[in-house]
C-alpha cells in the first residue's frame, strides 16, 4: 500500500511514529510538507502536485495539519478526497473539529455531556453572560486556540471586561463556559481509533494553573476509563466523523463532559504515559479502511 502523510516537519514525534509504524507494516509511505504541494482544478482531473510531479496512485492518506494551516490544508485533504483516496481526517471533519464553537454544537444534539457555553456576536452584556454559564469563575476560550493557548480563568467582573474587551478589539472570536470546579485542574485525554478507545490518560494541572494540557506543563498518568467515559469518547469521534480522533473531558458530578475532539491528536505524550503503540494502532486502523 501506498501511504503519503502530510507533516509539515518529518522530525516531529508524531510524524515519525505513523512513518515507522507504517514502514514495518511494510507499505511505501512518504513524508510530504503539505505547504509545499499545489492544487490544480480541472475539468474531470482533481491533481496535486509536489515538487513539479503529480501525486498519484496513493493507496491512503495521514493527514497532519497544524492548526496555523487548516484551511489550506482541509483544501488539500478535499481534493485527494475527490480522487477517492480514503484519508484518516476527512476535509470537513477537520474544519469542523478545528472550530471549538462548531465541534460543541455538533456534539449539542448527540448524548454527551459539555459544559455550559455561550457565545454572542455582542458582548456588551457581561452580567447577563456570567449569570447564564453559573457566575464566577468562568473560562474564555478562543475558537482557533490549541495546546492550552488562548484559554482564560476569569474570576471577577474587572478582569471579565478587560479580557473580553481586548478579544474584541483584536476581532479574536471566542467562547465562554462554565467553571467545573471538582475537575480540580485535571481532564482525560482519550484516543479513538475505528470507533474503539485505544489509550487514555489523565492529565493534571501544574500548581497555580488550571489548564492540563501537557504543553502547558500538565502531567499525565495512566487512567482506566468508566463505561460512560468511554461511550462518550466513542459517541463524539463519530459524531464529528473522524477515524482517529483525541477527546478531551472533564470528569464532574454529572459524568464527562467534552471540552474539545482533536482531529490530529499529538501522539508523544499518550504513548510515553500508557506504553502503548498508539501509531501502530493507527496504521493498522488505516490498513482495514482501504
Amino acid at each position: 500500500m501506498n501511504i503519503l502523510i502530510l507533516s509539515r516537519n518529518k522530525r516531529l514525534y508524531s510524524t515519525q511514529r505513523l512513518f515507522e509504524e507504517a514502514q514495518k507494516a511494510k507499505h511505501n509511505t512518504a513524508i510530504v510538507d503539505y505547504m509545499h504541494c499545489n492544487i490544480i482544478c480541472e475539468k474531470e482531473n482533481p491533481v496535486v502536485y509536489y515538487n513539479g510531479q503529480s501525486l498519484r496512485f496513493i493507496d491512503a492518506l495521514i493527514p497532519r495539519i497544524g492548526t496555523t494551516f487548516t484551511f489550506y490544508g482541509s483544501a488539500l485533504i478535499r481534493q485527494f478526497e475527490m480522487q477517492n483516496v480514503p484519508t484518516l481526517v476527512a476535509s470537513q471533519a477537520l474544519l469542523m473539529a478545528r472550530d471549538k464553537l462548531h465541534c460543541l454544537q455538533a456534539l449539542t444534539i448527540e448524548d454527551v455531556g459539555m459544559p455550559k457555553t455561550y457565545f454572542t456576536h455582542y458582548f456588551y452584556n457581561i452580567d447577563e453572560i456570567i449569570t447564564a454559564v453559573g457566575g464566577f469563575p468562568i473560562v474564555m476560550k478562543q475558537l482557533e486556540g490549541t495546546q492550552g493557548f488562548g484559554v482564560f480563568l476569569i474570576k471577577d467582573r474587572k478582569h471579565a471586561g478587560e479580557i473580553i474587551n481586548a478579544h474584541q478589539s483584536a476581532n479574536k472570536r471566542f467562547i465562554i463556559q462554565e467553571y467545573i470546579a471538582e475537575s480540580k485542574g485535571a481532564d482525560i485525554r482519550a484516543i479513538v481509533v475505528g470507533g474503539k478507545v485505544v489509550a487514555a490518560m489523565k492529565r493534571q494541572a501544574k500548581k497555580g494553573d488550571f489548564r492540563s494540557n501537557l504543553h502547558q506543563g500538565g502531567k499525565g498518568i495512566k487512567i482506566k476509563l468508566t463505561d460512560d467515559e468511554q461511550e462518550t469518547a466513542i459517541k463524539s469521534a463519530k459524531a464529528m466523523g473522524l477515524e482517529v480522533a483525541g477527546v478531551d473531558m472533564l470528569q464532574s458530578k454529572r459524568g464527562p463532559l467534552i471540552i474539545e475532539v482533536n482531529a490530529s491528536p499529538g501522539l508523544e505524550g499518550i504513548e510515553k504515559t500508557t506504553k502503548i503503540n498508539v501509531a501502530e494502532k493507527i496504521i493498522q486502523h488505516l490498513q482495514e479502511i482501504t
